[in-house]
């Protein structure tokens, strides 16, 4: 086992290699090369999150998706939002999401809270 702090691209790849070699060797639980696989993956999320910027979700885009997961229609968003008037103005990010539009989007449909009330790009409110 040679695992190393991660401090370049190079060794990020090296790393990542390594990984999938020992995962596509499916170790046997507390073997020397399971304990490589964790080290390695510990180093390897220290070193994302160091360099892999934070993404933040899109409400507006992750009402879209759960639409499309549970194939709704914006019919279907009115319980949620509001008239068919409030939905459209939602989704074309001419309206902000409410507190109450939040929990019930939250509730009804599992959106996290969190990403919901993040700002929306091109709204203001």
């Amino acid at each position: 086992m040679n695992v190393k702090i991660i401090k370049s691209a190079e060794d990020y790849e090296a790393a990542m290699t390594r990984l999938s070699a020992l995962m596509s060797l499916d170790p046997e639980p507390n073997s020397s090369e399971e304990n490589e696989l964790e080290l390695l993956a510990l180093v390897i999320r220290d070193f994302e999150r160091q360099t892999v910027p934070t993404v933040k979700a899109d409400p507006i885009e992750s009402i879209l998706f759960r639409m499309d997961q549970m194939q709704l229609s914006r019919k279907d968003l009115i319980p949620y939002i509001g008239s068919i008037s409030k939905v459209s103005e939602v989704l074309s990010r001419k309206r902000p999401l409410s507190l109450p539009m939040i929990r019930r989007l939250n509730q009804g449909l599992g959106i996290p809270a969190d990403i919901l009330i993040e700002e929306v790009a091109g709204v203001s409110g």
